[in-house]
């Protein structure tokens, strides 16, 4: 199988790049070449920029390919280009969706394929939406070999998954449980979410590459483990060694003190989500996701330790953060009299 991967060396697509490449695929990635320590050994580099179009299908003009996935589209705009480049190239086209996508709030907490798309707080999740809405249309009225993919919340060795963290160092929250700090939690951290190791991604990810089953599909890829954010931030910080002070405020107090996280959590995190996995594991009858979160977060930090320059406190979240705990424990004190 020859495929190619635009993009490819992100936290889900370098896992999924491995495996293929260990599974005998032969692999190519067209990207800016940026990230050049995690281009996985063994794929072939084409170096271009997919969005200068014009450039983008000369280098590409004598290729076809089995498969095409392109890992950084997230507008109509951008699955236009892979659509003008890629009808007649290849055998099937896989877009990078979001399961965040799906309806908020949910009128049913297990989440199926079939649970309506529609996410009226975040715009990242409508564009996604749009991007399916024209790739299947175009499945439908001139057979483009689409398969769609929805992640949820995806983390490998480079990233630490959490409710609320700097969006500068994803090591922020580790260094301030390491410090005794408190721990902010938006809303009350009951709210069950669902992380999914990479590796486990993968397995079922490459299962569905030329698979003749998921053209014209849509398919959603997560774990089955369900968690609490209360319980993800507390094995967290089993990882490092530290038992954390969680830090509720309200999810209305957080958000009016910080509006530019308002899509992202009342768009997605806040919401409790469960998964059912019956189509992926109907097409990869072999798919299981064996990496709990408890195992998956200690290589990670494990990681992290190894590679102390990315190791830092982002000050300004961490003053936000402090900011945030003064400014609601002054309204009780306020309100009490």
């Amino acid at each position: 199988m020859k495929a190619l991967f635009i993009g490819g060396t992100g936290v889900i697509s370098t896992a999924v790049s491995r495996l293929a490449l260990e599974m005998g695929i032969e692999l190519y990635l067209f990207n800016r070449n940026t990230r050049t320590g995690f281009t996985p050994e063994g794929a072939r580099l084409i170096q271009g920029d997919i969005r200068n179009e014009a450039e983008a299908k000369e280098i590409l003009k004598d290729y076809f390919f089995d498969v095409v996935v392109d890992w950084i589209a997230f507008d109509t705009t951008n699955v236009g280009v892979d659509l003008r480049l890629f009808k007649g190239k290849t055998k099937q086209y896989m877009f990078i969706s979001s399961a965040s996508a799906y309806q908020k709030p949910l009128e049913n907490f297990r989440i199926t394929e079939e649970t309506p798309m529609v996410n009226p707080y975040w715009e990242y999740s409508r564009n996604k939406i749009a991007c399916e809405d024209l790739l299947f249309s175009e499945y439908r009225q001139n057979g483009f070999p689409v398969t769609i993919i929805r992640p949820s919340h995806t983390y490998g060795v480079t990233s630490i998954p959490c409710i609320y963290n700097s969006r500068k160092s994803t090591w922020s929250i580790v260094e301030r449980m390491k410090r005794g700090k408190k721990i902010v939690i938006p809303g009350d951290g009951t709210s069950l979410w669902v992380v999914t190791h990479n590796s486990d991604f993968a397995k079922a990810f490459v299962g569905l590459m030329g698979n003749p089953k998921a053209i014209g599909e849509a398919i959603h890829i997560t774990s089955d483990e369900v968690l609490s954010w209360n319980q993800l931030t507390e094995q967290l910080g089993e990882a490092v060694g530290v038992k954390p002070e969680l830090y509720h405020v309200s999810t209305d107090f957080f958000t009016a003190c910080i509006p530019d996280r308002f899509s992202e959590l009342v768009g997605d995190k806040i919401n409790s989500v469960c998964f059912d996995n019956t189509k992926v594991k109907s097409m990869v009858t072999d798919y299981e996701a064996i990496t709990p979160f408890r195992q998956g977060i200690k290589e990670t930090i494990a990681w992290y330790e190894k590679h102390p320059e990315l190791c830092w406190l982002d000050e300004e979240w961490d003053a936000e953060c402090d900011r945030i705990i003064e400014a609601h424990e002054a309204g009780i004190r306020a309100f009490k009299g």
